[in-house]
């Protein structure tokens, strides 16, 4: 066998313990957005969670500009919306640029309630690397970054 065939295999391995890894990180994380989700309302699922979360972010967003960034059917979006505005998380009012669409905001109560609910995991992230040396940390960043922007490319 050749060098470059064990390199080749080599590389597969790793990627593959690192496909492995992101899927566990994944678990851990689809864990912790079920539990403030729920905080957030009783009952809410987690896909509704990264709706309301991503209308938070962007506020004033549109109805269709949030379906093309969360890649999801209008119509299940749409549902999802009525439920987060029955629940008293986001509101719509009247887009001045298009008066045929609606811009999509967190509520004082949403965001108040998304902050409250958020708070017990506020330092996860910092409590897990507290120990790491700051060039790792950044390290692991620029590498995040690099993969996302390398993927998203495809």
């Amino acid at each position: 066998m050749t060098e470059g065939a064990d390199e080749s295999r080599s590389r597969a391995e790793a990627v593959r313990e690192l496909e492995a890894e992101f899927g566990e990180l994944i678990t851990r994380f689809q864990r912790v957005i079920s539990e403030i989700a729920n905080r957030v309302s009783p009952g809410l699922l987690p896909g509704a969670y990264k709706v309301f979360t991503t209308i938070a972010r962007r506020d004033g967003v549109t109805l269709s500009t949030l379906a093309d960034h969360l890649m999801m059917d209008k119509g299940q979006l749409s549902r999802t919306i009525r439920e987060l505005e029955a629940l008293g998380l986001i509101s719509r009012t009247a887009d001045p640029a298009d008066g045929r669409s609606s811009l999509l905001r967190a509520t004082d109560e949403g965001n108040a309630r998304l902050e409250a609910a958020r708070a017990p995991q506020q330092g996860l992230v910092l409590d897990a690397i507290v120990d790491w040396p700051l060039d790792d940390i950044h390290a692991l960043t620029r590498l995040l970054r690099a993969l996302g922007e390398s993927i998203t490319r495809r």
